[in-house]
């Protein structure tokens, strides 16, 4: 396919993707602007992040670190300047690595995650934004914090030097209804936001759930299939 194909095709899935955040927003009774789309494109090449740019696109999201630094540098180097979310798992090792090219890291699950960002984030000129994630079920094996650990990790973000507490994520686990995920994520950023006022950020919702997400306070969606659609992937 063509540079132009391609920029037709994602055009396309753009406008369909906004009209299903608009018309959720909508039905939430809150304002499009509330929303930010972040453009999961992860498995898919950085001249898709360009042409993503190109159509006005500011926030796109990658899940592994040796994919992501490589791509964030096609893309710096193609003139293109989006907004890099980390939104996958991290391991510790890879934090400075993390920290040269995300501008946020929605997946920080640990104190000492925590510790190791704010350590590589010592010689950033702006501090890098960090979203907590939340276990919805309890299950940490898969990523997230619980129960008193949400708040441990939130209070160690918000006092270490370089890091700034954004709010926080989660995925909806796949045998819950997105509706009762989602409405526990917005309960527990409302006690979040009592203790950092700032701390305003819900990144919640993908293809398949986004309006469960919005009709419960996210203000960050992360699409991946429905905007790249099926497309042959990076290996």
């Amino acid at each position: 396919m063509t540079d132009e194909g391609r920029r037709s095709d994602l055009a396309a899935a753009l406008s369909q993707v906004h009209a299903r955040i608009d018309q959720a927003c909508a039905a939430a009774g809150r304002p499009a602007e509330e929303v930010t789309l972040v453009a999961v494109t992860k498995t898919y090449p950085a001249s898709d992040v360009v042409l993503l740019a190109g159509l006005g696109v500011t926030d796109v999201g990658e899940n592994r670190d040796q994919e992501a630094a490589s791509k964030a540098e096609q893309v710096r180097l193609a003139g293109a300047t989006p907004r890099w979310h980390f939104i996958g798992q991290l391991q510790r090792n890879k934090a400075r690595s993390v920290t040269r090219y995300a501008d946020v890291v929605e997946s920080v699950d640990s104190v000492r995650l925590a510790e190791a960002l704010a350590r590589a984030a010592a010689d950033r000129a702006e501090p890098l934004e960090v979203l907590v994630q939340v276990s919805i079920d309890g299950d940490t094996a898969r990523g997230g914090a619980a129960g008193d650990d949400l708040w441990r990790v939130s209070d160690s973000v918000a006092t270490a030097g370089r890091l700034q507490l954004g709010g926080v994520m989660a995925v909806a686990p796949t045998d819950w209804e997105p509706d009762r995920a989602f409405e526990l994520l917005h309960g527990l950023s409302e006690r979040l936001v009592k203790v950092h006022p700032s701390a305003t950020a819900i990144s919640a919702g993908m293809s398949g759930d986004l309006e469960a997400a919005v009709r419960h306070g996210a203000t960050h969606v992360r699409i991946g299939t429905s905007l790249l659609g099926m497309r042959n992937a990076l290996r």
